[in-house]
């Protein structure tokens, strides 16, 4: 007897196959995987109405593979984020929806080269107060490289390390308590790979690095912004953390294949000056 795909309830494609497959929309998955950007800046990027990347924006916010914020630099803009760890989750059931032998397993850690058998790849953090988020974005990639990434990080307008940030590294085994606060000019004459933005402020008045390092925003608030006692904003300060360890899990994996990602950067590197230059004017 012959079995119908109705029967067996495999009608249709997955959700997540049938949402991101959409050509479109694969286009701000994969634009939004690289860095938050606004909706002016996806509309550019893709060449199409606003009205219709909004619209697709929202499917995917519906979707729950993407989230938004408002932006702190300015109220009346909204960053959009992809939920990386979010689409694993239902790439791997797409994958068992069609046999059980496809169910993708979760990636495991990466394997560290060991320091000095190749050049270190350098990224700076740059948030306003380089002492909340850049402070611990700069940690946590130095303990989850296990110290084999360059890293730093600095602000537009530096301030002490707040004593939350040192706490909640404390309570992941990292001691950041002696850290100071730098001005991001201390570092623009050195080379990076990555510079990444944590605070939508300083995004707009980030400097140009020598060498066209890749230019990441990640659009995360300010948990020091909270002035409420210490005690009662700490629990922000971990959602920050936990953001924070997420995203830069998912750094690690694109700078260990960055040599041979060299074309793709490479074009990346002119949509951003192409941004940078509409920014501007």
């Amino acid at each position: 007897m012959t079995r119908t795909v109705e029967a067996a309830g495999f009608d249709t494609p997955p959700p997540f196959l049938r949402l991101a497959g959409h050509p479109l929309r694969w286009r701000l998955l994969s634009e939004l995987a690289r860095s938050d950007r606004p909706v002016r800046e996806l509309t550019d990027l893709l060449g199409e109405p606003q009205s219709l990347v909004s619209y697709h924006l929202g499917r995917l916010r519906d979707a729950e593979v993407v989230t938004v914020r408002r932006s702190t630099a300015d109220r009346r803009d909204s960053y959009y984020a992809i939920d990386l760890a979010r689409c694993g989750e239902l790439l791997q059931g797409s994958g068992d929806a069609l046999h059980p032998g496809l169910r993708l397993a979760p990636a495991g850690p990466v394997e560290r080269m060991p320091r000095g058998s190749r050049r270190q790849p350098r990224v700076l953090f740059l948030c306003t107060g380089n002492g909340t988020r850049s402070q611990m974005a700069e940690a946590l990639l130095d303990s989850l490289s296990n110290g084999t990434v360059e890293v730093a990080s600095a602000g537009s307008h530096p301030k002490a390390v707040h004593p939350n940030a040192v706490r909640v590294m404390r309570e992941r085994g990292i001691d950041i308590s002696a850290n100071r606060s730098k001005h991001l000019t201390e570092f623009t004459h050195r080379h990076f790979d990555f510079v990444i933005t944590l605070c939508d402020r300083v995004r707009e008045v980030c400097p140009e690095f020598p060498g066209q390092p890749e230019a990441v925003h990640w659009s995360i608030p300010d948990p020091g912004r909270d002035r409420r006692t210490d005690r009662a904003s700490y629990p922000a300060f971990r959602r920050t953390a936990d953001e924070l360890e997420t995203r830069i899990r998912f750094l690690l994996a694109v700078i260990d294949t960055t040599p041979r990602r060299k074309v793709q950067v490479h074009g990346q590197r002119h949509r951003q000056r192409a941004l940078h230059g509409r920014r501007r004017r």
